[in-house]
């Protein structure tokens, strides 16, 4: 038996054990966490060094594991991989990379949800099916996969790993249809938000879903196409953006070159309001909006419906240091940086107790003391989820001798579990799912609270207007859900 298998075999019974297993969601910040950034070549000598380089820009997107898989043509198609647990800079050092030949290749990060977390799960996926080799690599969530996987079951399939990316392999694998169709079948009994790269010894299928709800951009570096989460990927490697995928929109590139076609008509666009004000980069492109000039605006448009007389604005770090800005430009009131985050303090193991977990604050997160003492201070930030975060934070700022903390949110509250790829709470964890602003003003101890309302975030950001929520999903706040969904059903991701 190979290391890697013994090592997946001992994953599988004891459910693994890693120091970064299941991080965030007992994390000291409860912040959302996204699942997924998935990384493509076609075309280009050293694509597992290029698919390094754009994992690494992705790597805000999953900090748990990541993995690379390519196809060297000049060898009959070889598939070479390798997956790790861990930071891109871990896993990858010369010689894997060295040992990864091909002119195609995918690449993932990933952040699994509690119980998700192992290298059994660390994509790309590598399957040996009746063609060969397949290869898969997903950002997002199935929503209809426990159906589809109990249905497969019963019908003698035998699953590796608690993955929603095996039920896709297993489709395709059991079609008497050859790869592109049977592909083009799973894809249409799919419902969720994903981006799919899927690999074959001699074929690259990349697919969105019928919404676009998970971002996944296209760019060329000379003859090579490259495939990303977020166009700062391609930015990394000097490649050149060309354009979005469409949301229901299937590539193919086989020996003949590339081809696009539809394998679902577009309904409805539905691109994830949380890219926007949380997680893609803030030199990222989504559908072609830059992400800190949304967020700017954001800010400005939350200072127009909640102006508060303050002498300093400040952003908690990273996310919302655009929205301040924006924020401070609109009311005249100083920008400064009176909180700074840690970079260096990595990932930790869960803190034993409350107050060891409060210590642990102030190791991630400092207020500069000599910037908010004495000081009505705003304090921008772009959600809130359980509470306990702005709590935290607002604390660290009465410490250090702010006289006044207001809070602005530059999103609507955040009221809804979502089903498409973001690890959220359940809805009773949810604050603003079961209190009032005022309720939670008093809870995270603010002065004053205010969240950016539905039609100000929606023209903050932009879009179509001739579209439903100008092209945006909010089900997250609305409770407007773009796709079919089961409440009673476990929403976490598990790409």
């Amino acid at each position: 038996m190979s290391d890697e298998l013994k090592q997946l075999s001992k994953l599988w019974t004891d459910g693994g054990g890693h120091y970064n297993e299941g991080i965030g969601r007992d994390d000291i910040f409860d912040k959302l966490r996204e699942e997924c950034g998935v990384f493509g070549v076609v075309g280009h000598p050293d694509a597992a060094s290029l698919s390094y380089y754009g994992l690494h820009a992705l790597q805000h997107r999953g900090e748990e594991s990541c993995g690379i898989c390519t196809v060297d043509r000049e060898h009959d198609g070889v598939f070479n991989y390798h997956r790790g647990m861990g930071l891109v800079k871990e896993v990858f050092d010369k010689d894997k990379l060295d040992a990864l030949q091909g002119d195609r290749s995918i690449g993932h990060v990933r952040y699994s949800t509690s119980g998700g977390s192992g290298l059994a799960n660390a994509q790309p996926l590598v399957f040996k099916y009746r063609d060969g080799d397949l290869g898969i690599a997903t950002n997002g969530n199935i929503v209809n996969a426990p159906e589809i996987r109990r249905e497969l079951e019963a019908n003698g399939s035998i699953f590796q790993t608690t993955s929603d990316t095996e039920v896709v392999a297993h489709l395709i694998a059991r079609s008497p249809k050859d790869f592109v169709n049977a592909a083009r079948d799973a894809l249409q009994r799919l419902i969720g938000g994903y981006a799919f790269l899927i690999m074959t010894n001699s074929k690259l299928l990349i697919a969105t879903d019928p919404h676009g709800l998970r971002p996944l951009v296209i760019g060329r570096l000379g003859e090579a196409y490259v495939f990303a989460s977020e166009t700062c990927a391609l930015e990394t490697i000097g490649a050149e953006y060309e354009r979005d995928v469409e949301p229901g929109e299937l590539i193919i590139f086989d020996r003949e070159g590339m081809h696009t076609e539809r394998y679902v008509p577009l309904e409805r666009r539905a691109v994830c309001a949380m890219e926007y004000i949380y997680f893609a980069r803030p030199d990222s492109d989504i559908s072609g909006i830059n992400l800190h000039s949304a967020r700017k605006r954001m800010g400005s448009r939350l200072a127009i419906e909640s102006f508060v007389d303050a002498d300093v604005v400040t952003g908690v770090p990273d996310s919302s240091i655009s929205a301040a800005i924006g924020y401070a430009e609109q009311t005249g009131i100083p920008y400064e940086l009176g909180l700074i985050k840690n970079k260096y303090t990595g990932r930790t193991f869960i803190q034993p107790s409350q107050e060891l977990r409060e210590k642990g604050v102030k190791m991630k997160l400092s207020a500069v003391r000599k910037v908010v003492e004495g000081k009505r201070v705003v304090m921008i930030d772009d959600s809130i989820v359980r509470g306990t975060t702005s709590r935290r934070i607002v604390n660290l700022l009465r410490e250090a001798g702010a006289t006044e903390v207001h809070v602005r949110i530059t999103s609507p509250p955040f009221a809804n579990p979502c089903y498409y790829g973001i690890d959220t709470p359940d809805r009773k964890e949810l604050i603003a799912g079961s209190k009032t602003v005022e309720e939670i003003r008093q809870l995270i101890n603010a002065d004053t609270l205010t969240f950016l309302s539905n039609e100000g975030f929606t023209e903050a950001v932009g879009g179509n207007e001739g579209e439903h929520n100008r092209g945006l999903c909010m089900a997250c706040f609305d409770n407007d859900y773009p796709t079919p969904v089961d409440f009673t059903s476990d929403k976490s991701c598990s790409c």
